[in-house]
């Protein structure tokens, strides 16, 4: 599949289109990865969907933009991609960083959004979770990069998966190693800083999240609370799983956002529900 390229505010934009379906779906990902990272759930949803994916400035193929970011520097983005492509309204799914700038778009541009998924997102970090996130951020502007991506693998895959998968691994920290060091360091810190929790109550549209069990940085508890936040969400709790559910459970991940759209309810078992049908 090839890419194919928007240019917006000086900024050229590289992003792909998926399926040809009646359904239009725009897919944010997350700090320092590329559109790339929604092709395996893509690939499950083309028959029903026309997704559009695309890297974000400062990430693969787009404009490596120096200075500083905004958050609504990448929702202008997203929207003009959207325009381009035709997508008067649609459903959008952002991951980890994706997810923040899905959330401000669902609170800024309302009208646009039909559905809205949040997987592996952050919201209402605690003082404590606070001050990791921009710990790594501080560690990422000082250290060698390769050193900080490392660090982070075991946070995002499960141990079973990156034993499973040397290869993959080892493809994914090339990928890593080719960031603009002053982009990806822009890009955390939107992540690392931005928090929409006290104005989630705000969101009216149809809402799933979900986040992996044992993921740190976006954990089940913030998932919780985006939830009770949202009127009329789901949420899903993925057993088993950390951070990077998009390339360890790309079925998981189709299956949740096909569900959602056919307007069924989401039924994932959380371990907390398993644990009290034992206790029955």
């Amino acid at each position: 599949m090839s890419d194919l390229e928007h240019i917006t505010n000086d900024v050229a934009i590289r992003y792909r289109i998926h399926g040809d379906g009646p359904e239009p779906l725009l897919c944010i990902h997350g700090v320092g990865a590329s559109g790339e990272s929604w092709d395996d759930v893509a690939a499950r949803l083309s028959d029903r969907f026309t997704i559009v994916t695309f890297d974000l400035r400062g990430h693969g193929r787009s404009t490596k933009v120096k200075g500083r970011y905004e958050i609504d520097d990448f929702v202008d983005d997203a929207l003009s991609i959207a325009d381009h492509v035709g997508f008067s309204d649609f459903n959008l799914a952002g991951f980890s960083l994706g997810g923040l700038i899905a959330q401000r778009m669902a609170l800024t541009h309302a009208s646009r959004v039909r559905r809205l998924f949040l997987f592996s997102t952050v919201a209402n970090r605690t003082e404590e979770e606070r001050e990791r996130v921009l710990a790594r951020l501080h560690a990422l502007r000082t250290t060698e990069r390769g050193s900080h991506y490392d660090a982070s693998m075991s946070r995002w895959f499960s141990d079973g998966f990156r034993t499973a998968n040397p290869e993959l691994m080892a493809q994914l920290r090339a990928q890593n190693a080719k960031n603009d060091p002053e982009s990806y360091a822009s890009a955390y810190r939107v992540l690392a800083e931005t928090d929409f929790g006290g104005l989630l109550d705000q969101i009216r549209c149809p809402t799933l999240i979900a986040t992996g069990e044992h993921d740190i940085g976006s954990n089940p508890r913030m998932a919780r609370t985006m939830h009770e936040a949202i009127v009329g969400s789901e949420l899903a709790i993925l057993e088993g799983l950390r951070h990077s559910i998009l390339v360890e459970a790309p079925d998981v991940v189709a299956s949740l956002i096909g569900t959602f759209v056919s307007g069924k309810t989401v039924r994932r078992r959380t371990s907390d529900a398993l644990r009290e049908e034992r206790a029955r």
